[in-house]
């Protein structure tokens, strides 16, 4: 699979949480929630498209592809584990919740991977970004 840019895992990850709240995830919902233009949400998911990760009918939610769920994910996993270590640090919530955002999509793995060992070995506890997640809620069969 090619690599992602940031904005498309932003994409991906706003319809996985719209999915997640059992929100439709239309183009229009995309664009408020991320705070873009609706010409900018199109150009993302055609992106998604082409990648795999979404289907898309004109005038319909988009829906994610099993390839585009697992990515999401991992991609709004990363961001909690995220938000939950700049939390320990006394960073406070918004800063954190928007620094998380950024981070997300440059850290790399190892890096990562020593995060999250951080936060067991302090048994830091990772926040879920969505209140489905904190239910353990699937998201809905599409």
């Amino acid at each position: 699979m090619p690599t992602m840019s940031m904005s498309l895992e932003d994409y991906l990850e706003c319809i996985y949480m719209l999915i997640l709240d059992r929100k439709p995830a239309r183009v229009r919902d995309i664009a408020a929630a991320l705070g873009v233009k609706t010409p900018s949400v199109v150009n993302g998911v055609n992106g998604l498209l082409r990648q795999g990760l979404v289907t898309h009918e004109p005038y319909a939610s988009v829906e994610l592809t099993p390839a585009g769920l697992a990515k999401a994910v991992e991609i709004l996993d990363r961001h909690e584990m995220l938000t939950a270590f700049l939390d320990s640090l006394g960073v406070d919530p918004d800063t954190a919740e928007a620094d998380a955002c950024r981070m997300e999509h440059i850290l790399s793995e190892p890096t990562l991977a020593a995060i999250r060992r951080y936060l067991s070995r302090h048994k830091i506890k990772i926040r879920p970004a969505t209140k489905a997640r904190a239910q353990k809620k699937s998201p809905p069969a599409g």
